[in-house]
Formats: C-alpha cells, sequence, structure tokens
C-alpha cells in the first residue's frame, strides 16, 4: 500500500528546505512502454524529483501499461496527471486532482471529478486536489481544444492572482499555472511572482519552458515545482543539462 500523503508532505518539506522540484511530464499517448530504457536512464540520472503522467487525450489502457513500466525503472514517485477521468490507476503513488479554475466548463470544474469517485475509492492513490489555470501562451493548445475553455489574458493578472486565491480559499492543496503543451510563451515572471506573493500554497508552472535559463527564471520568480515536457519530447538532449 503507498503511504498516504507521502508526495505532498514531500514537496511541502522540500519548500521549507528552499529545495525545488522538477517534474518531467510524459504523455501516454508519445510515449510507448517498450524502448523505455534509454530515456529512463537520463531523467534518473537528472534533478528530476518527480514524474508526471498524463495528457488531454489517451487512448484506453496506455496510461496504466506506462505507469506499470516506468515503475521497475524509477524510484521517483509517479504521480497522474490525468486529462480525464479514464486516466486512472493504483499503480501510480498520486494523483493530482486537477480543478480547470480558468475555465467556466463544469465538465472539467466538477464533473469529471464526480464520475472519478467510484474508482478513486478502490485505490490506495493519494488524492491532491489542485487548482489548474490554464493561461494565454501564442497558440491554442491541447487543454483548450478539449475542454472547450479559454485561456485567461496575460495582460490581466490581478484576474489569474484572485483566481488562483479563490482556489486556496476552496481548499486547493497545489496551484498549477499551465500555458499549454507546446506553448510559444511560457508563464511570464511576473504573473508566477504575483501569484506566489498571495498564495500560501505551493505552486507549479508548466508549458513552453524548453530551457534551463527558463526553469531558472521561473524559479526565480516564485515556482515551487516546474514540469517539463514538450521540451524532452523534442530534444532528449536537454537532459545533459539537468544532471545531477
Amino acid at each position: 500500500m503507498v503511504n498516504q500523503k507521502v508526495t505532498y508532505s514531500t514537496i511541502l518539506e522540500s519548500i521549507s528546505k528552499e529545495k525545488k522540484g522538477l517534474a518531467v511530464l510524459i504523455d501516454p499517448d508519445k510515449t510507448k512502454p517498450e524502448g523505455l530504457s534509454s530515456f529512463m536512464h537520463k531523467l534518473n540520472n537528472s534533478i528530476a524529483t518527480h514524474i508526471f503522467i498524463g495528457g488531454s487525450t489517451v487512448e484506453a489502457d496506455a496510461t496504466e501499461n506506462l505507469v506499470l513500466e516506468i515503475k521497475k525503472q524509477t524510484q521517483l514517485p509517479i504521480v497522474l496527471f490525468p486529462g480525464d477521468v479514464s486516466q486512472i490507476t493504483n499503480h501510480a503513488n498520486a494523483i493530482l486532482y486537477l480543478s480547470l479554475l480558468s475555465g467556466r466548463n463544469p465538465e472539467y470544474l466538477i464533473g469529471q471529478h464526480i464520475a472519478s469517485v467510484s474508482k478513486l475509492k478502490n485505490t490506495n492513490l493519494e488524492v491532491i486536489p489542485t487548482g489548474y489555470l490554464l493561461i494565454e501562451s501564442g497558440k491554442e493548445t491541447a487543454v483548450q481544444r478539449v475542454t472547450q475553455t479559454q485561456p485567461m489574458p496575460i495582460n490581466n493578472i490581478q484576474a489569474i492572482v484572485d483566481t488562483a486565491k479563490a482556489g486556496e480559499l476552496l481548499g486547493m492543496k497545489l496551484m498549477y499555472l499551465e500555458a499549454g503543451s507546446g506553448a510559444i510563451h511560457a508563464v511570464s515572471s511576473s504573473i508566477i511572482q504575483a501569484v506566489k506573493e498571495e498564495l500560501k500554497i505551493p505552486v507549479l508552472v508548466g508549458g513552453g519552458i524548453r530551457s534551463k535559463q527558463q526553469i531558472d527564471a521561473a524559479y526565480q520568480a516564485g515556482a515551487d515545482v516546474v514540469v517539463i515536457g514538450t521540451a524532452f519530447e523534442e530534444d532528449a538532449s536537454f537532459f545533459n543539462e539537468l544532471k545531477k
């Protein structure tokens, strides 16, 4: 059985020690279980602290098959980052219980959560309530297409801050600022800083981050965990910049 609250408590512990987290997001539709060895070897020798698994649209059973294979090759915590209820598997350590606070589509505010209850009550997954804010990034992303919601405009930072704070007051344990997979522009330092100054919960930032310099800039602005996905899909040598 997975120790409850192990993932969230370790994030809090790292923050208390002023240590930053780096999560590698792996999309089951783009990464097949066979042929993972080289990728996982590089990942295990990097500064990555978590592995996130998920995508906007994923084939049936693809998530579970990938999680099972990754578990054989790493000691890092595996956290589900699901686009929908079909991506839940008991073989991961935890699940980011995402509520799309930036949109007004009830399916992604609460609908998918209701549908997930029957699955979650039969698992040992650590459930981490997470506010999810899609931020304008210069292009239409998969999240936008699938959820049929608009990203929050980057020129209204106060609206972003207020939405994030509302999520915290509702009881969210993490706040995720997302530019979207393949974003042209990452979430800006000014947005990260403004949100971090207002919130007491950890702030995660992902989307459009393709260099070590961008990772460091997000940390300096206040991100507690940076999430990288597309950068590794496009350039596996990126791991060379992130060696332990």
